[in-house]
This record gives structure tokens, sequence and C-alpha cells, in this order.
């Protein structure tokens, strides 16, 4: 029996599902227990096509940079690995939290950021473009592997952690088309809090980026452990480690640096957070979506400490200049792909020419990039660049 708090997220209450699947909560054959809901989200995500590419999608470096880089798939399972750990500390859902995270990456285009601000720029006339949008496109009508609908079919409370991890949408925000569609359809109550799972699985996105990023732009040499000693946190770690170890290799000294940075901001999001459950008396998920603020949180000097050691990344890694020189090249395999689509339908492959009965070039513009943009986010960093290769580069035509 899974010890789960009030205020965690009970599968058996689940909201359920867009689709109703008869075979929902079934024993299988053998007599054994059947997954819960949201152990079945988990499965349908970790199965998806759009998962599996995350697999050759930039995280910061673009995959033929190096094998060792973290790509959105390895990510997306260390999110998974810091959201599941941290759930259990608190008695939450740790499915749920699993799933929420392993989904949060699966609208990202190829090559990051910079290929979702090229996408963004050229979709500017055409209604944009956002990654987390793109996500809920994907698990509610991209997907199709499903003989009974579109999209993965996940539970409300996996979609309402994709949608909300960052927060509530206040009425005044713009909501994004898929996003009030799916409301409209499913009643996510955007402008509250999404569970403390949800919450969960957007700080622990937060605590692997800002640790792993770290062993990444290190092993690039983007920067020395002396550009780093004197960042907080960073520096009484650092003192530690030479104090019971001496000097060591870069790649030991790197990963006893991430480990430790990990342990000191989950303990701290840890009391932090068991703290609001305690002062809010949470007895339910909704006390916990209704609390008119974020209950899972770091304590005010962590979340200091967190922003500094942002700012220092955003400025000697995420536009390090040789960072700087991959995403302008890759922004330019992204806006070219975009362009020629546009102008030449008849370029795009078979299974996007058309939209159901209606060829692309008969569907207005708008209508008409939103599945160009469809199709250039599902690529990987690699399919991109060989697309752009046989469209752009001199060579053999049938390639």
């Amino acid at each position: 029996m899974r010890d789960l708090a009030a205020y965690a997220c009970h599968g058996p209450a689940s909201r359920g599902r867009l689709h109703r699947e008869p075979d929902e909560g079934t024993a299988a054959p053998s007599g054994l227990a059947a997954r819960t809901p949201f152990q079945r989200d988990r499965d349908r995500i970790l199965h998806s096509g759009a998962f599996r590419k995350l697999k050759h999608k930039t995280q910061v470096f673009v995959y033929h940079e190096g094998d060792y880089f973290r790509t959105r798939m390895t990510h997306s399972i260390e999110v998974a690995q810091i959201a599941r750990s941290m759930a259990r500390a608190l008695r939450l859902n740790d499915d749920l939290a699993e799933a929420v995270s392993l989904a949060h990456d699966l609208g990202h285009t190829p090559f990051g950021h910079a290929g979702e601000d090229a996408l963004g720029r050229a979709m500017h006339p055409h209604g944009g473009f956002d990654h987390n949008e793109q996500t809920v496109r994907v698990v509610t009508s991209l997907e199709h592997r499903y003989a009974g609908f579109d999209g993965l079919n996940l539970t409300w409370e996996t979609l309402e952690g994709v949608v909300k991890h960052n927060g509530p949408m206040s009425e005044s925000e713009e909501v994004r088309p898929a996003i009030a569609d799916l409301d409209s359809r499913f009643g996510l109550e955007l402008g509250h809090y999404p569970s403390a799972e949800a919450q969960l699985a957007n700080l622990a996105d937060d605590i692997a980026y800002l640790s792993h990023d770290f062993d990444d732009a290190l092993r690039a040499g983007l920067f020395d452990i002396d550009a780093i000693c004197d960042l907080p946190q960073v520096d009484s770690i650092l003192r530690d480690i030479d104090a019971r170890h001496g000097k060591l290799p870069l790649s030991r000294l790197a990963h006893e640096l991430v480990r430790r940075l990990i342990s000191v901001f989950v303990q701290d999001l840890l009391d932090q957070s068991s703290q609001n459950i305690k002062a809010l008396s949470a007895s339910s998920a909704d006390d916990i979506r209704q609390a008119g603020h974020a209950v899972i949180a770091f304590s005010g000097d962590m979340a200091g400490d967190l922003e500094t050691i942002r700012g220092f990344l955003f400025t000697n890694m995420w536009r390090h200049y040789k960072v700087n020189r991959m995403t302008s090249k890759a922004k330019r395999v992204v806006t070219e792909l975009f362009n020629l689509f546009m102008s030449e339908t008849n370029t795009l492959p078979d299974e996007w020419q058309s939209s159901g009965e209606t060829g692309i070039e008969l569907l207005p513009e708008r209508a008409r990039a939103r599945i160009i943009a469809d199709y250039i986010a599902s690529m990987t960093d690699r399919y991109a660049i060989l697309e752009h290769e046989r469209l752009f580069e001199p060579g053999p035509i049938l390639r």
C-alpha cells in the first residue's frame, strides 16, 4: 500500500481522460494489479515518438559537438529522477511527478532555445510558436499511435501539470490556442496553481539544468574551476571537496560538484516545502492548487543563490561565443527550412503535404505555416541538418 499524503494526487481520484478507455483500472489476466492511471501516462510518454526524438535534440550543445554532452532526453530523465525522489520524500505521487517531468520538453524544437527562437520569429505573422504549447499539441493531437484517438490521451492531472508546470495563467495573460482549446474541452482551471507534483517537476527541472550545466561547461572548456569558486553554494562545496580529497581530476571534481549541488538544492526545497505544506494545513490536492501561491518552493536565501548561479551560466555558458556560433548556424537552418517550405510546399515529405483531405497548398497561409512548424519542431538536430543539406547544399539531387 502506497503511503501518499492527503494533499497528493491519488490515481483512483483522477478526473479522467478526454477519451474514455474501458480497460482503465482493470486487472491483467494473470490477476496482478493493473498500472495506475499515472503509470500509464508515464509509459505512454516513454513510448512516444516525440520522446525518442529527444535523444538527438539539443540541451545546450548540438549532438555532433560530442557524445558526452546532455541531450533533451538525458535531461528529461534526470529531471524525472530528481522529481520522483523528492515526491517520495514529501509523500506525493511519484508516478505523476515523473510523468510531468518526462513530458515537459516534448514540444522542443531541434537546436534547443535557438531553434525555438528562430521558429518563433518565422511564425510571428502566423500566430507564433511556443514550446510549451507545442508539447500540448504533441500529447493531444500530433502523436498518431493509438487506434481510438490522436495524441496520448493523458489524464487530466498530467495534462494540467504539463500546461501549468510554470504556474497559473492569469486571465490577462494571452493563452496559446492549443492550450485554450484543451481548457475549453477539459477545464484545466488555468487561473489556479497546478498540483504539488507538477510544481515539484518544475523545480526539479531547475535543479537538473543548473547543476548539470556546470558539468557540461567545464568539460567543454567554456570556463574553469577558478571562474566558479566564488559562486554561492559552489564555493563551500569546492572547499570541502578539496579538504577531503585534495586535487582531483576534472572529471571526478565536476561529478562531485554536481552531485553535491543537487543534494543541497533538494534538501532546501524539501525543508521549505514541508514547512509550507504544514502552514497551509493542506488536506487535499485542491488545497495545494487553491493556495494562491506556490507551495513547493525553495527558501528565500536559496532562491537568491539559484538566481546568481543562473546569471553566471547565462553569461558564461549559454551566451559563450562558442555556443553563440553554434546557435547562429542553428537559427539559419531553421529559418531557411521554414521559408523554403512555405514558398515550395511540394518539397515537404508526402505525409506533411496534406491536412485531412485538403492539400497543404490549398490551406490558408496561417494553417499552412502551422503544419510546417509542426514538421520542423518534430525534427531532431541531425535530421534538420540533413534536410538542410539536401535542400540547400550542392550535391546529388536524390539523397
